[in-house]
């Protein structure tokens, strides 16, 4: 009995590196709704974002992390600096109602760092990456209507 070969072996490769990268990064993306209004204007409520679990951070990367105070729920800030005791997440909307950043808790532990914001994916309107110095949005697609001619 002869066993049959696949016809295109570096097809069936492909295939199965591709199965084992979706299923590793279902382990370390993570997705986050934003609640509050501390991050305005460059996150607004009702956002969904895309967070790379485990990954460090850099100065100036928008983080995810769990409330240095009470563990839940999880807190959305920007990483300024690195220090002994942890990161020092701050809002960028500092005159929200309720915001509470490292200004009142001080610097959150490493621990308590679950990773770097890498997209927005909701509402599709604001879908986007952030950008490498992790400063500005970049558009993922651009919506809205065809620019409209004038006549004269």
């Amino acid at each position: 009995m002869r066993i049959p070969r696949p016809r295109h072996p570096e097809r069936w490769l492909l295939a199965g590196a591709a199965v084992a990268a979706f299923a590793a990064a279902r382990r370390t993306l993570v997705a986050v709704e934003v609640t509050g209004e501390s991050m305005l204007p460059g996150l607004c409520p009702g956002d969904w974002l895309i967070v790379r679990a485990g990954a460090r951070p850099a100065p100036g990367d928008l983080v995810v992390a769990l409330h240095p105070e009470r563990g839940q729920p999880l807190i959305v800030k920007r990483a300024t600096h690195r220090s002994r005791d942890g990161w020092w997440l701050e809002s960028d909307n500092q005159a929200a109602p309720g915001r509470r950043d490292s200004w009142d808790f001080g610097a959150v532990p490493d621990a308590l760092v679950l990773g770097p914001v890498v997209a927005r994916y909701w509402p599709p309107s604001r879908m986007g990456t952030m950008t490498q110095d992790g400063s500005r949005w970049e558009a993922a697609v651009t919506l809205g209507r065809p620019a409209q001619r004038s006549e004269q």
